[in-house]
């Protein structure tokens, strides 16, 4: 007697919701969603949504690795023959899976032996009934999201979608369409959905993908925050920081900045004041004994304060309870170390980008008599030693090296680049970053 893979329900679905071709799609996509037709998607979500978490293609993951970048088509005709043989819901079948396996085995595919196993047929049926609850869930969701976008379903029915979409996620299926559906939803209805996700566990590794969504959602919020100017608020950057113009947005680009008098003394400002802001224990490494992801965090804290001179601690504090309220694991960061990190690696990027613009600059070895060349000149003194200091207290290592290696026809930053690539006490990779351009 042959085993059905799939509940009754999916069996029994209508067309074109049991098609598991191509066709279904190209069906979908010429039906209007009236509120009948997203009721019965709805209805393909319930009973394609399963009770534990699902994993997809955990069977194949070898075969595809031994497939990447071949240029054949064998992996795609294989995959072929499981709708060539069951074209419909009602036809998944354990016996079916069986038929298939065994052409695979025709086929010489490396993860099957010939005959292949029960072990091997298992597998696959059950991995091939939980990629027909995705695909068809997937479908399910993007006609939805035409319904959302036009603003034509009721509350009680957002509410319905938003519940099928966390329940989705937390089955870790169709993820994708079911947050981009959320997304949909806008606020409230979608962003507190997207909000109890993030601050779930059981999400497990979904949970930046979603939160990167409910970033999108957010971001206007940000936005507006940003553009008040700060009356009452204690900054935390020093002056040579926060007179800068250069925008977060663009990495603190000097790029376009002409080399003038002025510019070349608000660049030694700028590097100066990022020596005198305190290097926290938190930059680069970790609390709590496992890495934070500061990488990710910095979306927040850029988009509320793209620019130095909002760097305040009332924003500062903003920042730490939204990356608390959107999931972050600050590993027990508080707040006022929160701020420490991010004055830091603020005062990081503006080093970097600084040497980035000075390293790019004309130089010549002293005074030539010509204003401009002349003027150009003077930076190499003054700063190859302040890019030798970033370099010992580990700030824009890579580009205060670089700015040595362009200047190095002036004394003081050959000798510089000397000095740290014998120092002992410096991290082995910083001597020889700065050692390849002393040879």
């Amino acid at each position: 007697m042959d085993v059905y893979l799939l509940p009754a329900a999916m069996r029994e679905l209508p067309p074109p919701w049991n098609d598991l071709t191509y066709r279904r799609s190209q069906a979908l996509e010429e039906l209007a969603p009236t509120e009948e037709r997203c009721e019965e998607a709805r209805h393909v979500l319930r009973v394609c949504l399963p009770e534990r978490r699902q994993s997809v293609h955990d069977w194949d993951e070898e075969l595809r690795d031994f497939y990447d970048d071949r240029d054949d088509h064998t992996l795609d005709e294989a995959d072929a023959w499981l709708t060539r043989i069951m074209p419909t819901t009602s036809q998944v079948t354990r016996q079916r899976v069986a038929q298939v396996v065994g052409v695979w085995a025709d086929m010489r595919i490396p993860t099957v032996s010939a005959p292949p196993t029960d072990q091997q047929i298992d597998t696959v049926a059950a991995e091939w009934a939980t990629s027909v609850r995705q695909a068809l869930a997937h479908d399910a969701f993007a006609f939805i999201e035409r319904a959302t976008v036009s603003g034509s379903l009721s509350d009680p029915e957002t509410q319905d979608i938003a519940l099928l979409a966390c329940g989705f996620v937390r089955v870790g299926l169709a993820v994708e369409a079911a947050t981009r559906v959320l997304v949909s939803l806008g606020r409230p209805r979608g962003e507190d959905a997207l909000l109890d996700l993030v601050r779930d566990a059981e999400v497990q590794d979904f949970r930046p993908f979603v939160r990167s969504r409910l970033l999108r959602l957010r971001r206007s919020l940000y936005e507006t925050r940003a553009r008040e100017v700060p009356r009452d608020e204690e900054p935390l950057l020093p002056d040579g920081l926060r007179g800068l113009s250069h925008s977060w947005q663009n990495d603190f680009d000097w790029g376009a900045t002409a080399p003038d008098g002025k510019s070349l003394a608000r660049a030694r400002s700028a590097l100066e004041a990022s020596l005198a802001v305190e290097r926290s224990p938190g930059v680069g490494r970790s609390y709590g004994g496992a890495p934070v992801d500061w990488d990710a965090i910095a979306e927040v804290v850029r988009a509320l304060m793209p620019y130095p001179r909002l760097v305040t601690r009332e924003r500062m504090n903003e920042a730490w309870h939204e990356c608390e309220s959107l999931g972050f694991d600050l590993r027990g960061t508080d707040a006022v170390s929160f701020a420490g990190v991010w004055c830091a690696r603020i005062a990081d990027r503006v080093t970097a980008a600084v040497f980035r613009w000075l390293a790019d600059l004309p130089h010549v070895e002293g005074a030539t008599g010509h204003k401009e060349p002349e003027a150009l000149s003077t930076p190499v003194f003054w700063a190859a030693g302040l890019a030798e200091r970033s370099v010992r207290r580990g700030s824009a290592v890579e580009e205060a090296i670089w700015f040595l290696h362009r200047t190095d026809d002036v004394p003081d930053s050959r000798e510089a680049l000397l000095r740290l690539a014998s120092d002992p006490s410096l991290p082995a990779a910083t001597r020889e970053a700065a050692r390849q351009w002393t040879v």
